[in-house]
C-alpha cells in the first residue's frame, strides 16, 4: 500500500505494510505526547488521540520527511 504526501514543494511515496482504518480525528481532541511514548516515536508524533481502548499517535509528516542526520553531543 502506498499514499502520496507533498511536503516543502517536494512530492514523496510512502511504503506502508497495512492500513487499518482512515478517522477524521478534530484537532479538539488531540493531546500532547505522554511522558512514556518511546523517545523515537515521540521525535515523529504531533501529538495523540485518544479512542475509546485505543492510543493514536499523530504522525507529523514533515518530521518523518526530515532525511537530516541528527547530530549527537559527545
Amino acid at each position: 500500500m502506498a499514499i502520496g504526501v507533498e511536503s516543502k514543494g517536494e512530492s514523496y511515496g510512502l511504503l506502508l505494510d497495512v492500513i487499518g482504518e482512515v478517522l477524521k480525528l478534530p484537532i479538539a481532541g488531540r493531546e500532547d505526547n505522554p511522558v512514556n511514548l518511546d523517545p523515537a516515536l515521540a521525535r515523529v508524533s504531533a501529538g495523540v488521540h485518544r479512542l475509546d481502548d485505543k492510543l493514536v499517535v499523530i504522525l507529523d509528516i514533515d518530521r518523518v520527511l526530515d532525511v537530516a542526520p541528527v547530530v549527537e553531543a559527545a
